[in-house]
């Protein structure tokens, strides 16, 4: 089985986007700073409904953060899963504000957060997914008292849960961040483990590992790898897994 986490940058790549995942043929997509539009055409960038539609993931979670008026259309702006397989249940979860409706950045925090845990089952059992895009501080990766709350929230919450768990994102932390640790204390991450030097790519300044795939014991990691296309200015993570 194959997921693929990204930050898909508000779809501004469009060919290079489902170039890559027709490539790629993911089972699960999770993706950040995705749009979901409810008008047909989006000429200036990809949707979530274009990639589900191009890619065959019949199944989907989208937990906007915000919503916009856009060319006579509303537009949602956030997290999503996608998935080839059946969702049994699924639960939108808020780490910082709530969702708001006819954003403008003149007026609105831009700094909603929320994650998505959704239950997914193939031809042999059900495992967890959940996705999460981590809350922005301006000058650093570092943390704060407030993205310590986040990860400590969405910690409790992983503790709850039985099975396999994978949980993917921009967490906008450095690796080793005390707030990070409040994950990499109860999960494997992947990006620590397979040394990663970078998540981002050449479309940014920027140069720091802030995208993660994290699991559990119950997850059996075939292949973990950040990939070299640019889709973004994140990288793609892709993990191959069995459960």
């Amino acid at each position: 089985m194959k997921l693929v986490q990204l930050n898909v940058w508000g779809g501004r790549l469009q060919s290079q986007i489902a170039n890559f995942l027709a490539e790629q043929q993911p089972d699960v997509l999770c993706l950040q700073e995705a749009i979901s539009f409810n008008k047909d055409d989006a000429a200036v960038f990809i949707t979530i409904e274009n990639i589900q539609k191009a890619n065959q993931l019949q199944y989907a979670v989208i937990a906007p953060v915000f919503s916009f008026n856009l060319m006579n259309g509303e537009a949602r702006f956030g997290n999503c899963i996608l998935s080839r397989f059946p969702v049994q249940k699924s639960e939108i979860v808020f780490t910082h504000l709530e969702h708001q409706e006819n954003f403008d950045f003149n007026e609105h925090d831009s700094n909603m957060r929320n994650f998505i845990h959704a239950v997914i089952k193939d031809e042999s059992r059900a495992f967890n997914i959940l996705t999460h895009h981590g809350y922005h501080i301006p000058d650093h990766k570092n943390g704060d008292k407030e993205t310590l709350r986040q990860m400590k929230q969405i910690g409790q919450y992983i503790d709850q849960l039985g099975g396999p768990v994978i949980l993917a994102g921009d967490f906008n932390l450095s690796p080793y961040s005390r707030s990070l640790g409040q994950l990499n204390t109860r999960l494997t991450n992947l990006s620590i483990k397979h040394h990663l030097k970078t998540t981002r790519t050449s479309l940014t300044h920027k140069t720091e590992v802030c995208d993660y795939i994290f699991v559990n014991k119950e997850i059996k990691v075939k292949k973990f790898y950040a990939a070299n296309e640019v889709v973004s200015d994140h990288k793609a993570l892709v993990l191959d897994f069995d459960i």
